[in-house]
């Protein structure tokens, strides 16, 4: 498994652990995230995802739900909704290059969600690729 792919899931479950239970602590997470990681690059990076959705979520959640035809975000599997929320702080406040980030939310969304999460994921994703990134990365790849 890529190193990154690892943090990306740690990041997951971190939001879906403050999803099920609002009141679990920054220290107890950086913890948790040590624990599954280590200290480094790996966790800081699983830091940053984490801490930018959270800091985000609003918007990022604005957002999904603009496109997200017939879904509300609470109407959602937990699972999806927070690899929604990692894809789309990815795409819009780092410079990672669209085809990983499409490619690594399919991934999370089938490891953790349902048959049909990976479409999904990717059909919201899709919508959601800010111009600037489909002018240099190309179509966002299509899930069969």
């Amino acid at each position: 498994m890529a190193p990154r792919r690892r943090a990306r899931e740690v990041a997951l479950q971190m939001l879906y652990q403050i999803d099920i239970n609002p009141d679990v602590g920054a220290v107890v997470l950086r913890e948790m995230i040590e624990e599954q990681l280590g200290r480094g690059a790996l966790a800081d990076f699983c830091w940053k995802l984490f801490t930018g959705v959270m800091e985000y979520k609003p918007q990022l959640d604005a957002r999904i739900a603009k496109v997200a035809e017939n879904w509300t975000m609470g109407r959602m599997a937990p699972t999806d909704r927070n690899v929604l929320r990692i894809g789309v702080f990815e795409l819009l406040h780092t410079d990672a290059p669209l085809r990983v980030v499409i490619d690594e939310a399919i991934e999370l969304a089938r490891k953790f969600g349902a048959a049909q999460s990976p479409q999904f994921v990717n059909g919201i994703l899709d919508r959601l690729v800010p111009p600037n990134k489909k002018d240099s990365d190309g179509p966002a790849p299509i899930e069969s």
